[in-house]
């Protein structure tokens, strides 16, 4: 078969490997100039490694992208740092990281607040029902097992800062895979994502895969008559036997609109948050306490969900000497951050960079970049699992995966990993 992929993100690349190991003819288009979607990264001149545009990192948990890794060949490249998660309790961060950790935060009292913190996470761990869980919300759920003061400390500020004004709405599903997929050794890739990325694309390219960077596809329609499915592309039009989209259900349900009714209903009711992340390279270490993951509360005056000194995880001798931080949130795509300008956001983020470090001035600051994306972060509202559209759409012969399809997980290169794969066994099987 001829199949075309649209997106050469994780999903789109882990679906065009198991295609044409199968003997079929794949192309890849995508818009962007490079491959890797929301995990691609960018390199500055004296940098060895690059670093990604929205904070990556994957989990000793994440089976289904470390098995691809180890399947081409590449697991020797994958690293392990242990890097430290804080959290914040009356002006002090604390690491937060392990269980031991956890019981010891100060911020949980002592007494029953913790027995109960480690009550729900144990169960949370052995759990499997998730399908019960998604009829209730975290909010509700995490109120009444964990206790007010456990919710208010630990889990509301990060549903706040995920899901924004629609976090009270999101089902205790997505909070138990959180908890239940992740682990506190977190990995990377030598030389960066992107350069993962690159190196998969040209296995790829080796096996007979055509990847057409910058050439966006803006239509799709199945042609009865012949049989086949019709693309107008940035190149011109092209025909394949079976087309796989791999991006936002917005974005797939303007490019189809043949779809059925209910179907592209379903795609556009679909909830999701965009992202919007700063990254500053500074002169010098921003904690020095190594820390690199601090879970900001907003009620406490930070300008965003999370600020991650990259150069804590791994080494600033990569990046020639710069201080890597990212400073990023989750927002509904009409925030005003969407709107300003870089500057107007720096003035926004540089001024609670002090309260990690008093040493800090803005002269520490050499370099400015700002990324943002509309899709970014699904938002599953209650019985979520009813709502997401299949894998085979109603046109025949055309396919949709995308990260609002993970469910119950979280959005991650894992599951697009998953996911993609999936869609590629849909397609053989048929």
């Amino acid at each position: 078969m001829k199949i075309a992929i649209l997106g050469a993100g994780f999903g789109g690349m882990a679906a065009a490997y198991d295609l044409a190991r199968a003997s079929h003819e794949v192309t890849l288009y995508e818009a962007a100039d490079f491959v890797g979607g929301l995990a691609s990264g960018f390199k500055e001149p004296g940098w060895d490694w690059s670093v990604e545009k929205f904070y990556h990192h994957w989990f000793a948990s994440d089976r289904h992208m470390l098995g691809l890794i180890e399947e081409l060949g590449l697991q020797e490249e994958v690293l392990f740092p242990r890097p430290y998660t804080v959290l914040l309790h009356k002006d002090r961060w604390y690491p937060f990281d392990s269980i031991p950790r956890a019981l010891a935060f100060p911020g949980l009292g002592w007494g029953v607040n913790k027995v109960r913190f480690g009550l729900v996470g144990l169960y949370l761990r052995l759990t499997n029902n998730w399908r019960a869980l998604e009829k209730v919300t975290a909010d509700a759920w995490m109120r009444r097992w964990a206790g007010p003061k456990v919710y208010q400390k630990m889990w509301e500020p990060l549903l706040i800062g995920k899901f924004g004004p629609y976090y009270k709405d999101v089902n205790m599903a997505w909070m138990w895979a959180r908890l239940k997929a992740r682990t506190t050794r977190l990995g990377t890739y030598q030389g960066g994502f992107q350069a993962f990325a690159d190196q998969f694309a040209e296995i790829l390219r080796g096996m007979g895969v055509t990847i057409l960077l910058q050439t966006p596809v803006t239509r799709l329609e199945r042609d009865p008559e012949r049989g086949a499915i019709h693309l107008e592309t940035a190149a011109g039009p092209a025909t394949c036997d079976r087309a796989l989209v791999t991006l936002s259900p917005e974005v797939t349900a303007r490019l189809v609109p043949s779809l059925p009714d209910d179907y592209l209903r379903g795609l556009r009711n679909l909830k999701s948050m965009g992202a919007v992340v700063m990254i500053l390279s500074l002169k010098h270490q921003l904690s020095e306490q190594g820390y690199y993951w601090f879970n900001l509360p907003k009620d406490a005056g930070y300008p965003c969900l999370a600020l991650v000194e990259h150069t804590n995880y791994v080494s600033p001798e990569h990046f020639g000497g710069d201080h890597i931080v990212y400073m990023g949130d989750y927002l509904d795509p009409g925030h005003e951050y969407f709107r300003l300008g870089q500057e107007e956001l720096l003035e926004k983020f540089q001024p609670v960079l002090k309260r990690f470090n008093p040493l800090f001035e803005p002269g520490w600051v050499k370099k400015t970049w700002l990324f943002r994306t509309n899709y970014a972060q699904p938002v599953p509202l209650l019985n979520h699992s009813q709502n997401i559209p299949p894998i085979q759409t109603p046109v025949e012969g055309l396919y949709f995966a995308s990260m609002s399809q993970v469910y119950p997980w979280d959005r991650g290169t894992n599951f697009a990993v998953e996911i993609g794969r999936r869609a590629a066994r849909l397609m053989l099987e048929h």
